[in-house]
């Protein structure tokens, strides 16, 4: 591994035959130029959790940690379907005991001001955290990609996301397998022209746009997200979009809001949902410190608009009776041109579609019509858990 960084960072070709690489410490990998990497082999983290807590670096945003930067331009990793990294997370999983955003741990690989690149056929397993964030980066297709993080014991795989875009442009992921407890792809702080083509995420929350507005006083911006055939199984949403409250509680991870900006451009197509577990759109802008969930909801400054949502098909879980919940915040102007259009999903066992659509300040929605709004009284629990865990 110590040729990436010495003899072989620059117009070079890289080869990890394996079987196996023991990492046993962190690893910072950064301004590779032209160099290839095709890895056959795996890369085992260490389960030592007190080391890896003491030397875990920081991403930069939400007090998030990694122990791999990882970083370039016109770099290709190719994993040939076998390369794989894995983050030995069962130990993390049971150390966490379902507790969320613990401070240093970290998340498997930071993809760090990586630029005019190709990461593809890889696999990640078991990560510690979360699997993967890119950050300060553009122009990176991720292509072939299989996440599995999956506990064999009581205790849950929350924050295992899938990848996590931050202050990042023009990032395209293609035909992507996610089995995870957490979100699939999710957007945050200034991603822009992020796109999903032909994948398949189960078990966890689906597609994240946010969380957005936990910095109090500072202005982002979340724009021009496409999806397209999408197929997710066993996940509480399709896609949910979510801001923090404009009061300000807290510190990041588990606190903050008085964020403002605008999230716009966002649509999702062609969607085939198995066994969701609630609503299949969800939207809200009270996400809170913990204690305060579900509470100023109308405060929120950050606006959500023109967001599209067609041809989705599919099943919920029984007993789910909603088809949306959106709570929108009025400080904000409510949300605008919310568009729905060839939605077709029923509960499971029966024929007949999800009409209820729970609105609160939705502004020019097109292919559903609003139904009495409970919204503003709904706490967390029975808005389907969202709260500072799940970020």
């Amino acid at each position: 591994m110590d040729a990436l960084n010495n003899q072989c960072n620059s117009k070079s070709l890289v080869i990890l035959p394996g079987p196996l690489y023991n990492i046993q410490t962190n690893m910072t990998t950064l301004d590779l130029q032209d160099v290839v990497i095709y890895q056959f082999g795996r890369m085992l983290w260490s389960a030592d959790i007190n080391y890896w807590l003491s030397v875990s670096m920081p991403v930069g945003f939400q007090n998030q940690s990694t122990v791999w930067y990882f970083g370039g331009n016109n770099v290709i990793w190719d994993g040939w379907g076998v390369g794989t990294l894995d983050g030995n997370g069962q130990v993390w999983y049971d150390w966490a005991r379902g507790q969320g955003n613990l401070p240093h741990r970290p998340m498997n690989i930071n993809f760090r001001t990586l630029t005019n690149s190709v990461i593809r056929r890889l696999r990640f397993v078991q990560s510690q955290m979360w699997t993967m964030a890119i950050t300060y980066s553009e122009h990176v297709d991720l292509d072939d990609i299989y996440v599995n993080s999956t506990s064999a014991s009581q205790w849950s795989t929350l924050n295992t996301d899938g990848c996590d875009t931050i202050f990042s442009d023009s990032i395209t992921f293609r035909r992507w397998f996610i089995s995870n407890g957490d979100d699939a792809i999710a957007l945050k702080m200034n991603s822009s022209n992020i796109a999903v083509y032909d994948s398949y995420f189960e078990n966890g929350q689906g597609i994240a746009i946010g969380s957005m507005g936990q910095y109090n006083g500072q202005y982002e911006y979340l724009e021009n997200f496409y999806a397209r055939n999408i197929t997710l199984k066993n996940t509480a949403h399709v896609s949910y979009l979510k801001t923090w409250a404009g009061i300000s509680r807290g510190y990041p991870p588990n606190g903050g809001g008085g964020g403002y900006g605008v999230a716009r451009n966002i649509t999702i197509e062609d969607v085939k949902l198995i066994g969701g577990r609630q609503q299949p759109f969800f939207a809200w802008q009270c996400e809170n410190y913990s204690g305060f969930a579900g509470q100023d909801c109308d405060s929120s400054l950050f606006k959500m608009e023109d967001v599209a949502w067609r041809r989705v098909s599919g099943t919920v879980q029984s007993g789910v009776t909603e088809a949306a919940y959106f709570q929108c915040s009025a400080a904000a102007g409510g949300c605008d041109n919310f568009e729905v259009t060839d939605f077709h999903v029923t509960p499971a066992g029966t024929d007949e579609l999800l009409a209820i659509w729970d609105c609160f300040n939705v502004n020019e929605a097109e292919g559903f019509t609003c139904t009495e709004s409970k919204a503003q009284k709904l706490g967390a629990d029975e808005t389907g858990g969202h709260g500072t865990n799940n970020k």
